[in-house]
């Protein structure tokens, strides 16, 4: 079954395709094709076990978790978060900017802190969302409801149209990156260890916590840590408002920004996929991955920062959904030339 596409256009791939028009506005209503569900057992089996844990977590950590554990479970989802939203998301599924390698082993091993699947997957799924956003080929369909797009994607089978879509884009430079390589050939190795294994002990070694409360709060902050990025794929995509595309689901959503680390601008991030702060202002107090990237590019580490001009930003506004053309980063095929052309581009590389 082809993806429930409508007239609108399907997104890039290759950089310099030529921009794809849509001749009609796609509408944010329409409904996603009936199918059949087929449930994942294991996964909610997981996931119960995960969540139980979590619970009596948060319960430890107000009532007999050292200090020092809370804020070590905090400094862990911070780091696991931005394996994802500076890792696995800004850097590598749109290239929105480039690191040298001590950054992105960094952010490789922060990414398998945060378990979601190796930085490979991850990526290849979300460029699919971006290309087939709310359709059935996109991999959490906020048009299923608030749950599905949350969490429940995760609990069934991929709908067939994801699957085939994820077949047939172009990954190869993700592949080309060595440690992405690394990662996703010893993924089921490195992932328990660095998730699971190596947190547990320090607070018992470095402050006497006991095996439970560290055992348990590791749990919590990985659970936290899931639900935050949920919270982009549900929360932003039917709530809040859209100032730079009315004709799209993704939304502002500022408390999704401070949980997610700077993810919750997604009206803007779908409008403008490249652009490396995911959001017009890219403000530090709600954005703390810009924040980080920016550290990193200061001292040479990140660089080719890209980022959309105000010039480019007033046209689409005014033009509100004229050209809604989903692109999945830099370089992609249906990228608008008028983008790449006025696109702000900090930090170069010297040559």
């Amino acid at each position: 079954m082809a993806p429930n596409i409508q007239s609108a256009p399907t997104g890039v791939l290759q950089e310099g395709d030529e921009e794809i028009i849509s001749v009609v506005k796609p509408s944010r209503d329409d409904k996603p094709t009936p199918r059949k569900i087929q449930l994942v057992w294991r996964n909610i089996i997981i996931f119960a076990y995960l969540h139980a844990i979590a619970v009596y977590g948060f319960y430890l950590m107000l009532t007999s978790a050292r200090i020092y554990t809370s804020i070590y479970a905090i400094i862990l989802y911070q780091m696991g978060g931005f394996g994802v939203t500076a890792g696995a998301h800004r850097l590598w599924s749109h290239r929105a900017y480039k690191a040298k390698w001590p950054f992105r082993l960094f952010l490789a091993f922060c990414n398998t802190l945060a378990f979601e699947n190796s930085v490979i997957e991850w990526s290849r799924d979300h460029r699919v969302h971006h290309k087939f956003s709310e359709t059935d080929a996109d991999p959490h369909n906020a048009k299923r409801g608030f749950f599905f797009a949350h969490m429940g994607w995760l609990l069934v089978r991929k709908h067939p149209d994801v699957i085939e879509q994820g077949k047939k884009l172009e990954i190869s430079d993700l592949y080309a990156d060595p440690i992405l390589r690394f990662q996703h050939k010893y993924y089921m190795l490195l992932m328990p260890i660095i998730c699971f294994v190596l947190p547990v002990p320090i607070p018992l070694l470095l402050w006497n916590e006991t095996w439970l409360n560290s055992f348990c709060l590791n749990i919590f902050r990985y659970v936290f840590t899931l639900h935050a990025t949920w919270l982009v794929n549900s929360a932003t995509h039917l709530w809040e408002y859209r100032p730079y595309d009315q004709f799209i689901n993704p939304s502002e959503n500022i408390t999704v920004s401070i949980l997610a680390l700077g993810e919750g601008w997604h009206n803007y991030h779908h409008t403008f996929p490249w652009d490396y702060k995911t959001s017009e202002l890219g403000k530090y107090s709600v954005n703390f991955s810009t924040c980080l990237i920016d550290m990193m590019a200061k001292i040479g580490l990140a660089y080719d920062l890209k980022s959309v001009s105000e010039d480019m930003i007033k046209k689409r506004v005014l033009r509100t959904g004229d050209g809604t053309h989903e692109v999945w980063g830099w370089g992609d095929k249906d990228q608008p030339r008028e983008d790449q052309k006025e696109a702000v581009i900090t930090h170069r590389k010297l040559t």
